[in-house]
């Protein structure tokens, strides 16, 4: 059993094809929240050198949410990938077991993404991939542990995201909804969430409807009060300064056309505070990039990793 932050333990490996293994891990976070991530890596031995691709998925999301990306990044490159549920999120506990009160912040998150890296990926070069809560979680992570950056970290991708100053779903009435849900224990929103709704408010111009539901089933199965914790959260969230860690790491910012969460100029604050960044608009598309454009979003990761 895991006695410290960023300790792994109930390891298991599962072979999931010729091409490539998978493993499951808990991770222990400061404060002794329990976090579900899991390593996948192709089926031969790895270069001492090789590098480990990290990838933090969005609010009301789990590590599902970039299992495409895995799959063509471990089929293209000799890397090791991880991904994770963010605490609060799929199988990953919300806080420590002796915590009665827990206020969730992005800086919590960004201290979790470094409990990962320190427990599955120690050593190595490292490219940062986060979507959405994700790509803020990137920003926490840089400004909280700048060493780590200086040291490791090779290039960012950062997807359908922003800096701060966001303005919620633009729905009449969320911000006192979110505020009561936040208080209501075990109840998941479940039924609440119709793949109509998901589709006009996280999709581009043509959705598939199988990515439609796909997000619905994710969104569906988050905990009411971690759903209202979390909208808090990201309305709190502000990573300008953090940004500053990132000026000389490679980085990529993605962003659809259409997204109706973190719009385009979010995307443009993100290049202009970060002007060595690349800032790529894709027509048509909206919010989930991970299912709207994987090969684009693989192509940038793959780029970061091959980069001199």
């Amino acid at each position: 059993m895991a006695t410290g932050a960023g300790t792994p333990s109930e390891h298991a490996a599962v072979q999931v094809g010729a091409a490539a293994v998978s493993s499951r891990t808990t991770v222990l976070a400061a404060d002794g929240a329990r976090l579900a991530a899991w390593v996948r890596q192709p089926n031969t031995p790895l270069p001492p050198d090789a590098p480990t691709v990290v990838l933090a998925h969005g609010w009301t999301l789990n590590h599902t949410a970039w299992d495409r990306v895995t799959d063509q990044l471990v089929q293209r490159l000799p890397v090791r990938v991880v991904s994770y549920d963010q605490r609060g999120h799929g199988q990953s506990g919300r806080h420590g077991p002796h915590q009665r009160h827990h206020r969730a912040s992005v800086h919590e998150l960004g201290d979790d993404l470094h409990a990962v890296i320190s427990a599955v990926a120690p050593h190595g070069p490292l490219v940062l991939g986060g979507h959405s809560m994700g790509g803020m979680t990137v920003m926490a992570f840089a400004g909280g542990h700048p060493d780590v950056v200086r040291q490791r970290v090779r290039g960012a991708l950062l997807v359908s995201t922003s800096a701060g100053d966001l303005r919620g779903l633009g729905r009449r009435g969320e911000v006192g909804l979110m505020r009561t849900l936040a208080h209501v224990p075990l109840l998941r929103a479940g039924r609440a969430i119709t793949a109509k709704g998901q589709r006009e408010l996280l999709f581009g111009d043509e959705a598939n409807p199988g990515d439609v539901e796909a997000t619905r089933s994710m969104v569906g199965g988050m905990k009411l009060s971690a759903l209202g914790a979390y909208y808090e959260a990201l309305g709190r969230h502000d990573e300008v300064d953090a940004l500053a860690e990132l000026a000389d790491v490679p980085t990529r910012v993605l962003v659809g056309e259409r997204d109706r969460l973190t719009p385009v100029s979010h995307a443009r604050r993100l290049g202009e505070l970060l002007p060595d960044a690349e800032v790529v608009v894709l027509p048509r598309l909206g919010h989930m990039l991970g299912f709207e454009a994987t090969d684009v979003v693989t192509e940038h990761l793959c780029s970061l990793v091959e980069a001199p």
